[in-house]
Parts: C-alpha cells; structure tokens; sequence
C-alpha cells in the first residue's frame, strides 16, 4: 500500500510538474505572464544562420491594427479592424484557421493607423482587451461574446496624454482587471473583472494616461501595480489604489509608451522623444514605499520597442544619439556596450527575448536577427524577413506589433498579415 501511494504521489507531482512547463510554454498576456518580454524555454532553433525557421501558415485577415498575439494551448487571440469594426477573433494555432471573430464596435479611427493596439489579456475561460477608442471589453474565450464593456470618456472622464490612441493592455489580478484611462478623477481604475463594477480609483494620482501598461511588483510584501503616466512612473497599492510613490520627470513628454521593468526592488523606466531612463529603488517602510532615483541616463530613450530584462542586464534600441541597440546594467545604469543600427543592418525597432537570445525586429525593412543576449558585445545567429508586406497604408508604414514566441513557434505580425513560424529544432 505504502508503495502505491508512494507511486500515485510521484505521478501526481509529475503532472502538476508537467502542467506548470506547459503553461509556461503559453503567452497568455503582454509581454508574457510575467509582462517581462522573455520567453524562457531555450530548446529552440535559434541558429538561422545554419537554418532558418520553416514558415507554418500565413492568415491573411487580421485586419488593421498593432496588437500583438496572446496564445493559449492551441489558441491565439488577437484584435484587429476591418470593413469599419473593431473585432476580436480566435485562431488555431496549428493551422491559422479561425475559431471565431467578434465585432467589438465602430473602428477606431486614429492618427498613425486605424484600429486596435493593445493585446489581449487571458484570463480563464474570458478576456479582457482595450480598443484603441478606449473602450475595455470583457469577452467569453470560447466564442468571443461580450460579458461586459465601460467606456474610458463617458465612465471615467479619462484622458490620454496624446492623440495616438489608447494603448494599453489590461491587467488582470485576482477578481480585479486593472487599467489607466487618466485624467483628473484618477489616472487608473480596478473593476470587478466579472461584472465590470469600479472597485477602486486613483484620486490622489491624476496624471493623464500614457501608452504604457502596468506591471504588478511586491515590495516587502506591499503587492503594487507600477505604470508609466504622462509626467512620470508611479506605485500604487493593490489592495485599495492608494498612491504609494511616484517619481516625476519633466523629459517626460509626446507618448510615453515602453512597459516597466521590475526587479529585486529595483524599477526601470524609459521612453522616446530624448525621455531617457530612471534606476529607482523601491524600500518598504513600515506601511509605505520610499522611492529613490539611482540613476538617470539621458542617452537611453527607448520610443517603443520595449526592453527586456536578462541575467541584469537591459536590452532594446536607443534613440539618438545612440542610435543603435544597447546593453544596459539595470542596477548601475552603466551602458555596457551600444552597436548602431547601420553597422548591424538591424535598425530601430522591438526586442524580445528567449532564454539566453535576442530577437531584435527591424521596423522598417521587417528583418528579424537572432542575437545573443550577453553582457560581451553584439553577436548574431542570423535573421528571416517578414515573408510578406502589408498593403495597407499608414503614416509611417512601420512594423510597430513586437514579435511573439509561445508553444515553439514565432508570430510576426504586419497589420492584416500574421505569420507563424516553426521553431522547433
């Protein structure tokens, strides 16, 4: 008997510990479930130079729109907008057929490209998104129906910082979907994720909202939701939205749109327009934080590729006057080393990190480069290009949606054009 069940418990931890690297394999929100931009399974084809990824399948209807997949098991889900809608939609990931897709309203018309920029936020058997008209939706996961939907204008007064649309990609925490409409009534709001009901406000911060989403951070045990805004970067409290700390800066200006980054107490911020970026410590005392700038480097101004976190070092493309990507020691500020894009043919763009790697994707000409992620200096494992343009036309006709990688496969996204990748070794 002592052996059986000896053998039933050894099982048991093998599934638990099978179901655990399974989900780890998913991208159910953001920037991953951690919204750190890293995908951490390793065993990968990440040498192109000796082969290239074979391309899956291509589907062709995503419509308009920058939002970035989100893939659970064999789903991804994505938002896009077409023939004047807004829309959700479902897909297979192992064929890119559709499972379904739902009209979310009238499509967001906006400078520097119609419709929807934020990604999905899985949660369960339901979703939570944000279209750029900001307005938050909740949908069921199995056939994209609307639960619920509030409308950041007419519910909470919110405003944006500039003209280029609501960003933002919802947080989910607990039975709470956290988000910034802005404005003067308080810049984020938590509503009940099943009903929609406010559940707290900001109203001692009123900043007006930036591109930015939040990250959750836990300082001494006070569990924090930690967003960019239009003047600065700010803590607030999980359990009832009070302000905890925030930090201003008056280089903050245009669109603050890059994702923050958290670790061992320690935030990092940074954003275009020669915002530069912030080391701030975060210590807990007694009930409260302090917030302390460790350092401020003017030369680092990531407009909005994001940057990404590995072994301590920090990791994207900085604007002039580096202009080129960058290696970053996030506790000192020091920069490590920087390449310019014309010297590696891999210019401005997003970067996303897998394992040990790089994956730095070149807005303009659509070349993605495999690079190491190493505190040594820029070293490439070679690169694709997108295998197709779109041919819907915008302002600036930039690759703008980042790379994702989830389940052993790569999602490349131009508009209506996502493109799936195999890359397994």
């Amino acid at each position: 008997m002592k052996t059986c069940r000896s053998l039933f418990l050894i099982m048991v931890a093998m599934l638990i510990v099978s179901g655990i690297n399974l989900f780890a394999q998913d991208w159910p929100q953001w920037r991953g479930a951690q919204r750190d931009g890293v995908y951490k399974k390793t065993d990968l084809n990440l040498d192109w130079a000796v082969k290239k990824p074979p391309l899956l399948w291509t589907f062709k209807q995503a419509g308009s729109g920058y939002s970035a997949p989100t893939i659970v098991g064999t789903t991804l889900y994505c938002q896009g907008a077409e023939n004047g809608k807004d829309v959700a939609f479902a897909l297979d990931t192992q064929t890119g057929s559709v499972k379904w897709k739902q009209e979310l309203g009238a499509e967001s018309v906006i400078e520097r490209g119609n419709g929807p920029r934020g990604s999905v936020t899985t949660d369960g058997d339901k979703l939570y998104l944000i279209r750029g008209s900001g307005h938050i939706l909740c949908l069921s996961a199995a056939d994209g129906k609307i639960i619920w939907q509030k409308d950041f204008t007419t519910d909470f007064n919110g405003k944006l910082m500039s003209n280029w649309g609501y960003s933002e990609s919802p947080l989910v925490d607990g039975n709470i979907v956290v988000c910034t409409p802005g404005g003067s009534k308080g810049s984020m709001v938590a509503l009940d994720k099943n009903t929609g009901n406010l559940v707290w406000r900001t109203t001692d911060w009123t900043d007006d909202s930036s591109y930015s989403s939040a990250i959750i951070a836990d300082v001494g045990g006070i569990r924090q939701y930690i967003q960019q805004s239009s003047k600065g970067v700010a803590g607030i409290a999980a359990k009832d939205g009070k302000l905890l700390w925030k930090i201003e800066n008056s280089a903050y200006r245009t669109a603050v749109i890059p994702t923050p980054v958290f670790n061992d107490n320690m935030v990092y911020v940074t954003n275009g327009y020669n915002g530069g970026c912030m080391g701030i410590k975060l210590t807990r005392n007694g009930e409260s934080i302090t917030a302390n700038t460790i350092y401020t480097e003017r030369t680092i101004s990531n407009q909005h590729g994001g940057v990404v976190l590995i072994n301590g070092y920090i990791y994207g493309f900085a604007e002039q006057p580096t202009n080129g990507w960058v290696c970053q020691n996030m506790k000192t500020g020091e920069i490590v080393w920087s390449q310019r894009g014309q010297d590696t043919g891999i210019g401005k763009g997003s970067v996303f990190g897998v394992g040990d790697r790089l994956l730095c994707f070149d807005m303009s000409t659509g070349i993605l480069a495999v690079v190491a992620a190493s505190s040594d200096g820029w070293k490439e494992f070679g690169r694709i290009t997108i295998p197709e343009r779109t041919k819907i036309t915008t302002q600036d006709n930039q690759l703008w949606t980042h790379p994702v990688v989830a389940n052993d496969k790569l999602y490349l996204r131009d508009h209506d054009l996502l493109f799936c990748f195999d890359l397994k070794k």
